[in-house]
């Protein structure tokens, strides 16, 4: 039964841990076109001894943004200049599709712990 119990809070612990990426990478996408954005990410570690996912700190990707040339735009530098975000929606979107997976997957292992939770009860009240 312990186990039981502990694949329900495990797979909680992951669904609730994609959520939150989830929620990070679709900020990044509202911010794609914010002038010097800087691209979110989360990090995962396992915790009580491979019971529980939690999220790490939230780090900001290092990577340069790409200089815009607009002269007419008002954080344009002397050169016309400007930095953009280093916000790729190509990965963000994978990432959202590998989230996305993940949960669903974390879903179905929580869903078949019920389920079999369930049954335990059903044959005990025999």
């Amino acid at each position: 039964m312990a186990d039981l119990l502990s694949a329900l809070s495990y797979a909680a612990s992951g669904m609730e841990a994609q959520a939150q990426r989830l929620r990070h990478v679709s900020e990044n996408i509202a911010n794609a076109d914010t002038p010097g954005y800087q691209r979110k990410t989360i990090a995962f570690q396992e915790v009580l001894e491979g019971e529980a996912v939690t999220p790490g700190g939230v780090r900001l990707d290092p990577r340069e943004g790409q200089r815009i040339y607009d002269p007419g735009h008002p954080l344009a530098d002397a050169s016309g200049h400007y930095d953009g975000s280093n916000v790729s929606l190509v990965i963000e979107i994978a990432d959202a599709r590998e989230a996305q997976r993940s949960y669903e997957a974390n879903l179905k292992v929580f869903d078949q712990a019920r389920q079999m939770t369930q049954s335990l009860f059903d044959l005990l009240r025999r």
